[in-house]
């Protein structure tokens, strides 16, 4: 099962600390070696980020900061997992590094399943069959 991790927290947050960040980086590393990592990385302030929205009928791009975000996704990695169960015991542990190591932070970890085209149901009738390329 593959599950997304959201770390979210306060639009303004300063940087980590560099112990917090030797620390994540033994965490990483040992999911690495366990092969449950697929990818993760921290996310630039919203500042340098942009939003496309559809809305009405109308695409409007629109450049940050974006002043109305309280708390934002400032990082994300995503594990291949047996179970929600050891999803959660990940991201505790996660945690327990920041409390740890950034005293006084405050933020959450989000989880969330990952579906793929197999995870949907097919039409009744519809049989499952692999993607092909369309012509252009």
């Amino acid at each position: 099962m593959r599950f997304l991790m959201m770390v979210k927290h306060a639009e303004n947050s300063p940087p980590p600390p560099q112990e917090l960040m030797d620390a994540m980086a033994i965490l990483t590393e040992e999911a690495i070696k366990a092969g449950t990592i697929r990818g993760s990385g921290g996310l630039a302030p919203t500042a340098q980020s942009t939003r496309v929205r559809l809305s009405g009928g109308q695409i409007k791009v629109t450049d940050g900061p974006f002043t109305e975000a309280k708390e934002i996704i400032g990082g994300y990695a995503e594990f291949e997992l047996k179970s929600k169960e050891e999803a959660i015991e990940g991201a505790v542990r996660f945690m327990e590094l920041h409390k740890k190591h950034w005293p006084g932070w405050e933020g959450e970890t989000e989880i969330r399943q990952v579906f793929g085209p197999e995870d949907f149901a097919q039409p009744c009738g519809e049989t499952s069959r692999p993607l092909q390329k369309q012509a252009s």
